[in-house]
């Protein structure tokens, strides 16, 4: 494996127009890395808003949950009946994206410890599969988007590991053959950060999924998908 030190995140505008206001981006701004999310998706010209309580949530397109302290943010969310918001704006036909953390928040299952979750996500990660903080690396990885698949730089910091997908789970990137990034419906999931790769397609092909309704597909109707994958 070929990795190399992890550096400053450097994103600039790329001067793309700002996506219209019926898709703008929440980052849940509790507790992570939510700060790099939103300066990538400024990044990718899209429209973003910082989200802390359940009303801010009214007239966005999606909404993303960052990286950083799953148990940590479970405690955060519980007062403000954040969890319990999170899954509405779901099921009224909001999208979701998760990373690291904000991935084993929305997994059916977790384990190694297992913690509860919101289990809207058809998966079993297991948490900090990669190792301490001090195990954090980038590498290469692929990705799948638009029926094309590229390869990219993906940061992984005490990252979660994808053990099972079900089977209306689809597996749009991979690392050394295992599943990164996943999505069901109108929820995606990644193990790895993409706000932190300057270089990464990601942000503006997530901004560009919010901003086409047509482009998220029906629930239940995720192609491609697989059940069980092995690392």
């Amino acid at each position: 494996m070929v990795t190399r030190p992890m550096q400053e995140d450097t994103l600039s505008r790329n001067g793309s127009p700002p996506f219209p206001k019926r898709s703008t981006i929440g980052v849940l701004g509790l507790q992570g890395d939510f700060d790099a999310h939103r300066r990538a998706l400024e990044a990718a010209g899209a429209e973003v808003r910082e989200v802390r309580r359940p009303d801010q949530l009214a007239g966005l397109g999606a909404l993303v949950v960052p990286g950083g302290e799953s148990t940590a943010l479970l405690r955060l969310l519980a007062p403000r009946k954040m969890d319990e918001a999170i899954v509405a704006f779901h099921r009224t036909g909001g999208v979701l994206l998760g990373t690291c953390a904000g991935l084993i928040l929305f997994a059916k299952e977790v384990a190694s410890p297992g913690q509860p979750s919101l289990g809207l996500l058809d998966v079993t990660v297991d948490r900090n599969a990669f190792g301490r903080q001090v195990d954090s690396f980038v590498d290469q990885g692929r990705l799948r988007l638009n029926g094309t698949e590229v390869e990219t730089e993906m940061v992984f910091i005490r990252a979660p590991r994808i053990r099972r997908v079900g089977p209306e789970v689809e597996v749009l990137g991979t690392w050394n053959g295992e599943p990164v990034l996943v999505r069901q419906d109108r929820i995606f999931g990644a193990t790895f950060h993409p706000e932190m790769s300057p270089q990464s397609p990601f942000p503006q092909w997530f901004a560009q999924q919010v901003a086409s309704p047509q482009a998220i597909a029906p629930l239940g109707q995720a192609a491609g998908s697989r059940e069980d994958i092995t690392p």
